[in-house]
C-alpha cells in the first residue's frame, strides 16, 4: 500500500467511477482498478459493493476512504512543511445557506491574505448532513448551527450568536410584537433546519397563533414576501445584512431575548487544524464587524 492508491480511492469516492477518477490521478480506468485491487488485497476485504452499478463504496470502504483523506492531507502538509512551502491546495467547507452568502465569501477572503495558495470549495446543505460529511472526510468543516446533536468525533466551536427579529413593512412600525403577530398575516419558513424549528418553537410558546399567508424554504424569499407587503416574519439577524432598512422595519424578537449561535464544526483530530483555527478566527472577526455577538469578539492575529 502507497499513498498514491490512497489518493486513488479518494478519487473513485469522489467522482463516483473508475474511468473519472483515471482522469483525476492520470492512469487509465484499467490502472485505476488494479490499484484498487491492490488495496484489498492489502486489507483482506472489499471494499466495494461489485453487485451495483455504478460500484458503490461497502461499509468497510467508507471507513477506509476516511482514513486515507487524512492520511493524504497529513502527508500533503507535510511535504509542505518539511520544503518550507506555504499552506495549498483545496480547503473543502460547508456552511448552512444563512452564513453563506456574506460571512463565509469574506472570511474566504481574510484568509486569502494569510494563505496565498490556498483554494477553497464550499457546499450549502442543512446542518445535520454537513455535520454527516465532515465526520466522513467529505468536508474538512463546517459552518452549523447549535442546536443539533454533534457526534462525539466532532468538535464544535461558537463562531457567532445572533437575535432572532421579527420584520414587518416599515407602515406597521407601530404596532406591538402581539399586534403584528395576531393582526397580520405570518410568512413561515419552512424547511427541516434547527432555525426553522427553532422559530416554530417561539411563537409556539406566545399567546397568539400566527395567521400563514405563505411558507417557503428560503431565508431571501422569506424577507421579499414581506418586503412585498404581504405579513411580517421572523428571520435571524444575519439574513437582514444587505436588505434595505427602508423597506423592513426591524426589531429584536422578544426584546432580543430569542438568539441562535453558529459554530464550526471540524473532526477532534483533523491534520488541518492550524488552517482551521485561523478559518475560525476570520469567522469570528467578519462577525464582529456585522454586529454578530457576543460570541464574535474581535481576535488579535497571531499568526501575521
Amino acid at each position: 500500500m502507497d499513498v498514491r492508491q490512497l489518493q486513488t480511492l479518494v478519487a473513485v469516492a469522489d467522482t463516483g467511477s473508475f474511468s473519472a477518477a483515471a482522469a483525476v490521478v492520470n492512469l487509465t480506468p484499467s490502472a485505476v482498478g488494479q490499484q484498487i485491487q491492490a488495496l484489498e488485497g492489502e486489507f483482506g476485504v472489499q471494499i466495494f459493493d461489485r453487485k451495483k452499478r455504478p460500484r458503490q463504496l461497502n461499509a468497510k470502504g467508507e471507513e477506509l476512504v476516511r482514513a486515507a483523506r487524512q492520511v493524504v492531507q497529513t502527508i500533503t502538509e507535510a511535504r509542505l512543511a518539511i520544503s518550507g512551502g506555504r499552506t495549498a491546495g483545496m480547503l473543502n467547507f460547508g456552511a448552512i445557506r444563512t452564513v453563506s452568502m456574506h460571512l463565509v465569501p469574506q472570511a474566504f477572503a481574510e484568509m486569502r491574505d494569510v494563505y496565498r495558495d490556498l483554494s477553497f470549495e464550499l457546499t450549502v446543505g442543512m446542518s445535520e448532513r454537513l455535520m454527516s460529511d465532515v465526520a466522513a472526510g467529505r468536508l474538512d468543516a463546517a459552518l452549523v448551527a447549535e442546536n443539533v446533536g454533534v457526534p462525539a468525533s466532532l468538535s464544535w466551536s461558537p463562531v457567532l450568536t445572533e437575535p432572532l427579529v421579527l420584520i414587518a413593512p416599515p407602515d406597521e412600525a407601530w404596532r406591538s410584537d402581539l399586534s403584528l403577530l395576531t393582526d397580520l398575516p405570518f410568512v413561515r419558513y419552512v424547511t427541516e433546519v434547527p432555525l426553522s424549528r427553532q422559530i416554530d418553537t417561539e411563537l409556539a410558546a406566545l399567546p397568539v397563533s400566527p395567521r400563514e399567508i405563505v411558507a417557503t424554504n428560503t431565508m431571501p424569499s422569506v424577507i421579499g414576501f414581506v418586503q412585498a407587503g404581504l405579513g411580517v416574519a421572523i428571520v435571524p439577524k444575519i439574513a437582514l445584512l444587505t436588505a434595505g432598512a427602508d423597506t423592513l422595519h426591524t426589531r429584536p424578537f422578544c426584546d432580543g431575548a430569542i438568539t441562535r449561535r453558529v459554530g464550526l464544526v471540524q473532526r477532534q483530530v483533523s491534520s488541518r487544524s492550524e488552517v482551521l483555527a485561523r478559518l475560525r478566527q476570520a469567522f469570528c472577526n467578519v462577525a464582529h464587524l456585522n454586529g454578530l455577538g457576543p460570541e464574535a469578539t474581535p481576535v488579535v492575529d497571531a499568526m501575521g
